[in-house]
């Protein structure tokens, strides 16, 4: 009979035996097979990330339609609807680079996301799948040292697709804001985020368009910063909004993880009471919330509002240098907290 890896869960769930074979495809295999109680207690972690790999900028090369990359040498141009051009330095994502970065930052695991905004989530289904996987194999060659967030084609979107991805060996799933941002848009999900709290993983939301949202790429004359602290933030807040006021409900045993502090949204938890907004739990102990592109003013005033143990780091590398908010050990310390400790049964 095969050795078995249970899995068990910071809440005390258990996920599904996988056999031990199975882990070689997995990002966190050298963990996974190196120790016999892997607990990631003590762990430094980043839970926001992203890389270009090769894989994803061929698929992305291969396109005509947006969202497309035009490879001139070492740099990527990437064209996506509702963005401005933007040029990735594709020498600067790979795995030796990355990993001295992380050494940098004194982080142990660091967690890679899609970058959403882009609109790979939103394409037609298979359009959407043979990029998430092509980004998946990429992250997948970096090494023990990078996981990641598993990214849901929304076209066509089933319960089965979780499991799918978590075969591969993700540690969660990833889904656009704006496919969250409305209660019926939720609710559409709704049989999607059940399976992912049945599995007992976490959701992380960032910044992104949900199907049909965008056709075009932003004018010319709109500034490079525009879209990230205008519509990134309302899509982090009507998705929070939504979660926070319907989804909770419906959803009790889901993790979710916000980026970008849920763009300042549950400061505006007042502003809903004024305005006859139902009552809701600011401090809701499977809520989280990274602290990326955020300082000390922003982070600190968040704190008092939801508690300083829903805070986790997410640096958002390599699109931003983080700031400095003087909680880096206990945000990175916290954010282990998300990840699945990992037995292996005799």
């Amino acid at each position: 009979m095969a050795e078995t890896i249970q899995l068990t869960s910071v809440r005390g769930r258990t996920r599904e035996g996988f056999a031990r074979s199975d882990v070689a495809h997995w990002p966190l295999r050298s963990y996974l097979t190196n120790s016999i109680d892997l607990l990631h207690q003590g762990m430094n972690v980043d839970l926001h990330q992203h890389i270009w790999t090769a894989p994803l900028i061929e698929g992305l090369a291969a396109r005509s339609a947006l969202p497309y990359a035009e490879v001139h040498g070492h740099t990527a141009v990437l064209h996506a609807a509702g963005e401005r051009p933007s040029a990735i330095d594709v020498s600067s994502q790979g795995a030796e680079r990355r990993t001295r970065l992380l050494d940098d930052d004194e982080v142990d695991l660091a967690v890679i996301a899609l970058s959403s905004p882009i609109g790979i989530e939103a394409l037609p289904h298979d359009e959407a799948t043979a990029l998430i996987d092509a980004h998946l194999e990429g992250v997948a060659q970096l090494g023990a040292r990078f996981a990641a967030w598993g990214p849901l084609a929304l076209d066509q979107a089933e319960p089965d697709d979780v499991d799918a991805l978590l075969a591969r060996g993700c540690i969660g799933v990833s889904l656009p804001a704006g496919a969250l941002d409305t209660p019926t848009r939720l609710a559409a999900l709704g049989p999607v985020l059940e399976r992912i709290a049945d599995r007992d993983v976490p959701l992380f939301v960032h910044p992104g368009p949900g199907r049909a949202q965008r056709t075009a790429e932003a004018p010319a004359d709109e500034p490079p910063w525009w879209a990230a602290v205008t519509g990134y933030v309302a899509q982090m807040q009507a998705a929070w909004f939504a979660f926070a006021t319907a989804g909770r409900r419906d959803h009790p045993d889901l993790t979710i993880l916000f980026s970008m502090l849920a763009g300042g949204a549950p400061l505006l938890s007042e502003r809903l009471g004024t305005r006859g907004g139902p009552d809701i739990n600011l401090r809701d102990p499977l809520t989280y919330y990274d602290t990326s592109s955020y300082g000390p003013a922003a982070v600190e005033a968040t704190a008092r509002r939801i508690g300083t143990s829903r805070l986790v780091y997410g640096s958002d590398r390599p699109v931003l240098e983080p700031l400095p908010t003087g909680r880096e050990a206990m945000l990175l310390s916290t954010a282990a907290e998300l990840l699945t400790p990992v037995r292996l049964a005799a």
